[in-house]
């Protein structure tokens, strides 16, 4: 479990790396794309606190947009992995499931929000590995199974689904060479792949080429 939660911390470094990018080229516009480009560039200097703020005024004034409450989803389940206050990850957690339980309540057709409970679950495990893993590790891939039934060639279905395999796959000394070929199938996923708008997920290529190298030591 040591590597899974190392392999996390490098992860969410490099998805608030690729997120504070997208920050610097979308914060022209109206009101909700000067709203959400001004959250992304808080994040990408390390204003979680006041990034989800910001988030969450965004989500409460554009409820027909699932965009705000993914990304508060995603900033308290990054800060999460990236603490180690037990209370704190507690609260940032949960922060993160009401703002997903939202957008989950509206639309069950959505693989990005399967992704993100994913997150929270792995989240869990790596905060309580004894008591959680048995408990959601089931659950998480039965969800990465209703991401990837719904958009199978979304880069990060498959690298998403692929790492945390690779998780349980180290922690049981099984074999991680099927883990390791869809990794290399996400990343050719990742050139490909166009987000259906300017603010749409599109972290993880860093994600999966670092977990590339790790494959091929």
């Amino acid at each position: 479990m040591t590597k899974l939660i190392t392999a996390f911390a490098l992860f969410v470094i490099s998805l608030i790396s690729a997120q504070g990018q997208q920050a610097t080229a979308s914060s022209q516009g109206g009101q909700f794309e000067q709203g959400m480009g001004k959250a992304f560039k808080l994040w990408g200097e390390g204003n979680n606190t006041e990034a989800s703020a910001l988030f969450e005024r965004i989500a409460a004034a554009e409820q027909n947009n699932w965009l705000p409450n993914y990304y508060i989803a995603l900033v308290n389940t990054t800060s999460a992995f990236g603490t180690k206050d037990k209370e704190q990850i507690k609260l940032l957690l949960s922060k993160a499931q009401n703002a997903l339980d939202v957008e989950m309540g509206k639309d069950q057709n959505n693989a990005e929000l399967y992704v993100m409970q994913a997150m929270i679950n792995t989240a869990w495990i790596v905060y309580d590995p004894m008591t959680n893993g048995q408990k959601l590790s089931g659950a998480t891939m039965a969800l990465y199974g209703k991401a990837e039934a719904l958009a199978p060639n979304n880069p990060r279905v498959v690298f998403g689904k692929a790492e945390f395999e690779i998780g349980g796959a180290k922690f049981w000394g099984q074999d991680t060479k099927p883990m390791c070929a869809q990794i290399e199938k996400a990343i050719g996923l990742f050139a490909t792949f166009k987000p259906e708008t300017s603010f749409s997920p599109k972290w993880g290529l860093d994600r999966a080429l670092e977990a590339q190298k790790n494959c091929n030591k």
